[in-house]
């Protein structure tokens, strides 16, 4: 029997090593790809500076082709967004099955810049050992209140508070439910509402209401996303001030909330502070 269940668990590990280098290729193969666009959009550069008498001569076809490479420029980056998801997900479960891929020192110091990427920047969508453990921890969000990338362009990302309706785990989508209401004349029955179908890598779970143990926790001087007082968007802020326990509000400096020239501090609950996404604009 122990010899079937060390064999189970060895085939196991040996599948968590191969969907890890097909993903690593996939995320090659994305990186080749925003390389070329990358190419194709410094020569547009080059050109509308070098010639600009034939630019005046076809400049929306010029400028709708340099649309196009820009969207694709975009698409592509959030995908590996998501497949660098994906890649951290399958190496903490290789690492946790212990199956060995270096010598052990290696692997330790692996594990210590892993853990000071995590202190660094510290989006930790769906913290868990394995893929099949993310993807039941974003199952088990159904009817949790969470925060979304509703949208983004060039320019800001915006995150709403939203309800989640559902995930699918083959798709790996969430759809979700903005509960947004209408103006304040409207009566609730006119309140609308909006769904959207959204990645895992635009979904942050908040933290457990009743158990402040298991959020994170920030210090003065870090930037968060928090919920602003009033409101259900989140935007980026400052912590004004140490907490002297994790039940306790934060105190935050919202960004571009000036009064009278001055940054009011706003007390926002610890669980509708997260933490702010790498690259977030706002």
């Amino acid at each position: 029997m122990s010899s079937s269940v060390g064999g189970g668990g060895a085939a196991s590990a040996g599948a968590d090593v191969a969907g890890l280098l097909d993903k690593a290729k996939e995320l090659d193969q994305l990186r080749k790809e925003q390389d070329e666009v990358a190419i194709e959009i410094n020569k547009i550069h080059k050109k509308i500076i070098s010639s600009p008498e034939m630019v005046d001569k076809s400049v929306d076809a010029i400028l709708a082709r340099l649309r196009g490479l820009y969207v694709q420029a975009k698409e592509l980056a959030e995908s590996e967004a998501s497949a660098s998801n994906a890649l951290v997900g399958l190496l903490d479960g290789v690492l946790q099955s212990g199956v060995s891929v270096a010598p052990r020192k290696k692997i330790e110091v692996g594990e210590q810049k892993k853990k000071r990427m995590k202190s660094d920047t510290d989006t930790p969508r769906f913290a868990s050992a394995s893929m099949r453990s993310q993807l039941d921890q974003a199952a088990n969000l159904k009817g949790e209140q969470v925060a979304a990338r509703v949208k983004s362009d060039d320019e800001k990302d915006e995150w709403f508070v939203v309800k989640v309706l559902h995930f699918d785990k083959e798709t790996k989508e969430f759809e979700v439910l903005d509960e947004e209401p209408g103006d304040d004349e409207e009566s609730s029955a006119q309140k609308f509402e909006r769904k959207y179908k959204l990645p895992m890598s635009y979904i942050i779970p908040f933290p457990k209401k009743g158990d402040p143990s298991s959020a994170q926790d920030f210090g003065q001087g870090r930037q968060v996303l928090a919920v602003y007082p009033g409101t259900t968007a989140l935007y980026r802020a400052t912590v004004a001030s140490h907490r002297k326990r994790k039940s306790d509000d934060y105190h935050l400096l919202f960004d571009d909330d000036e009064e009278d020239g001055n940054l009011p501090e706003r007390a926002v609950p610890f669980y509708k502070v997260v933490a702010l996404p790498e690259g977030h604009r706002q």
